[in-house]
């Protein structure tokens, strides 16, 4: 990078804070819902595997605790391109089910491949290039840079997406 080049980082980061309070005000609900009294469900956030559980009796009450935890996500700000559903686990003891959301952190690279391939094919003249679980973009040109953060904006790359250390 030489000296007068400037950068940002295109990353994909969930505010874990803000998660932790959509979950919890998800979970404040669950217990208040005359629909869900007596029943045995529950939506848990695990920070250091950073998943989401969600359990209940059967796939209907699933779909209104999935309902329930994306209303409280889109009320915090938590982008629900962050939270992937793995598959429904079914046939569980008394009939109930589980489901798993993992929460998305960093840019898979296959996805970091296609946002580089899409900023070629922007024609705008930037250095992209992948870091880790991020995409650094660079070019001497302010201007430069700013047009790819608009250019990123406009699409949709299925990943919860940030522009950050703009410098």
């Amino acid at each position: 990078m030489g000296s007068k080049d400037h950068s940002f980082d295109i990353v994909s980061e969930v505010n874990l804070q803000e998660l932790d309070n959509a979950v919890q005000q998800a979970k404040k609900e669950l217990a208040q819902r005359f629909d869900f009294k007596g029943s045995d469900s529950s939506i848990d956030l695990d920070k250091i595997e950073e998943t989401i559980t969600l359990k209940t009796e059967n796939e209907y009450r699933l779909k209104t605790l999935v309902d329930l935890l994306q209303t409280k996500c889109v009320k915090r700000g938590v982008s629900l391109k962050a939270l992937k559903f793995e598959t429904l686990e079914t046939g569980m003891v008394g009939g109930s089910v589980k489901q798993v959301v993992t929460i998305q952190s960093g840019i898979p690279s296959d996805k970091a491949k296609e946002i580089i391939k899409s900023i070629k094919e922007s024609k705008i003249k930037v250095q992209a290039q992948i870091q880790e679980d991020q995409v650094r973009v660079q070019s001497p040109k302010i201007d430069d840079l700013q047009a790819i953060i608009a250019y990123i904006k406009q699409k949709d790359f299925d990943v919860d997406l940030q522009c950050l250390n703009f410098r």
